[in-house]
């Protein structure tokens, strides 16, 4: 696959085939120098939205809830289709006091308090898995490996049973994102709608038999006296799934992809010249995996200049701002032990990823078995990019692991 360059007056951001086909560095480089409010004008029946890619604008506008609201949607395939469906109920795009009771709620289950056994079970299944692939040579990482930690993560949170973690792992890759161009629109929002009805089915056994999972403790949780509604729990049940699986897959298969092409930066790592959470703050930046989240503007206000109307799509766009120059010294350079690193891979502000405690356990978990357990690895194929407007990444990752003989020995 050749990617090129493309000419700044002829990229459409709501294109998913723009960022397969294409490298935008030198695009995001120009907005950021030249055009930080950015119109992007209409295309194939599409409205036309406004691109923020400075850091700086994208946390002002992220911490303005008076001007700019998320309630109509907070990515690019709802906000242009005229809304999102969960507005007001799901997490992601409410706003106000239902929002900050609603994440109360989750963040009782999903503080590192609660979490330290969930932490330990990555721990135990990331290491095997990881052995498992050195044992026999190497594997597609972003299938076998990565495909797994997450999901098998939140799907034990969830009280997902195992034997249907496959079939949700496919319908969230569809939902957002595809390796395959014959995979449209439909089929997206029909793998989003096969996930609301299938957690309508486990509300609905939960309401009759609770457990001591999630999906429980929504089901007895309340706002304001009143009690959650199917809807409401299935409608965070659906942002939990695709959350929890995305960001950590996609940056897990990034970091591997990228720390084979740079086996100064892989040395670091092995030999413990770099802290790891500090690798994971660069892994995180270096991936961006979700490239931008959205807002409407409720309210009349500029930036730099330029009117923002009421109604308007604002794009805030991560792949830019972690690599905006006026924060990071050498954005372009993989620096595992790059302090400070105020990347922006889980949002900002009030809607920051209430996730994000288990994500980083995650990718930490993984660094750490590939430094335990292999002298190193390297691709074997081709890493097949998926096709999306808002998450980038790989579909395939295939590689071939070096194995370190004294880790190996670690029972457990």
């Amino acid at each position: 696959m050749t990617v090129t360059t493309p000419a700044l007056d002829t990229v459409d951001l709501g294109d998913p085939g723009t960022f397969a086909d294409h490298d935008l560095d030198g695009f995001w480089r120009h907005l950021r120098d030249t055009a930080p409010v950015h119109w992007n004008p209409p295309a194939d029946g599409r409205r036309g939205f406004w691109v923020v890619s400075r850091h700086e604008d994208i946390l002002a506008t992220y911490r303005d809830d008076a001007h700019f609201t998320s309630e109509r949607g907070n990515v690019l395939v709802t906000l242009l289709g005229g809304g999102d469906a969960g507005a007001g109920r799901m997490l992601a795009v409410t706003d106000g006091h239902r929002h900050h009771e609603l994440r109360k709620i989750l963040q009782r289950v999903l503080s590192p308090r609660v979490l330290d056994e969930v932490a330990r079970t990555v721990r135990i299944n990331t290491r095997q898995w990881i052995r498992e692939a050195v044992e026999s040579g190497g594997c597609d990482f972003a299938e076998q490996i990565a495909g797994r930690i997450p999901m098998t993560t939140i799907s034990n949170l969830l009280g997902v049973p195992e034997q249907d973690r496959d079939y949700l792992l496919g319908l969230t890759k569809t939902a957002l994102s595809t390796d395959d161009e014959d995979v449209d629109e439909v089929d997206s929002e029909m793998a989003r709608n096969e996930i609301l009805m299938y957690f309508m089915d486990i509300v609905e056994e939960r309401r009759e038999s609770p457990g001591d999972d999630v999906i429980s403790m929504l089901v007895g949780s309340s706002i304001d006296g009143v009690p959650l509604s199917d809807e409401d729990i299935v409608l965070n049940c659906y942002s939990l799934i695709i959350g929890g699986d995305e960001t950590s897959r996609l940056t897990m298969i990034d970091s591997v992809h990228t720390l084979a092409a740079r086996p100064e930066q892989w040395r670091r790592l092995k030999h413990g010249e770099v802290a790891i959470d500090t690798a994971v703050d660069e892994v995180l930046r270096w991936a961006s995996p979700t490239m931008h989240f959205g807002r409407s503007v409720v309210r009349e206000t500029e930036l730099h200049g330029v009117r923002l109307r009421p109604g308007e799509i604002v794009t805030l766009w991560h792949a830019s701002g972690n690599r905006d120059e006026r924060v990071f010294d050498r954005p372009g350079t993989f620096d595992l032990g790059r302090t400070p690193n105020k990347h922006m891979a889980f949002g900002y502000g009030p809607h920051f990823c209430v996730g994000s405690y288990l994500a980083k356990v995650e990718i930490a978990e993984l660094l750490m078995a590939l430094r335990d357990f292999t002298t190193g690895f390297e691709r074997t194929g081709e890493a097949l990019p998926i096709r999306s407007n808002f998450l980038t990444g790989f579909s395939t990752l295939p590689v071939r692991f070096r194995p370190d003989h004294s880790g190996m020995k670690e029972v457990g």
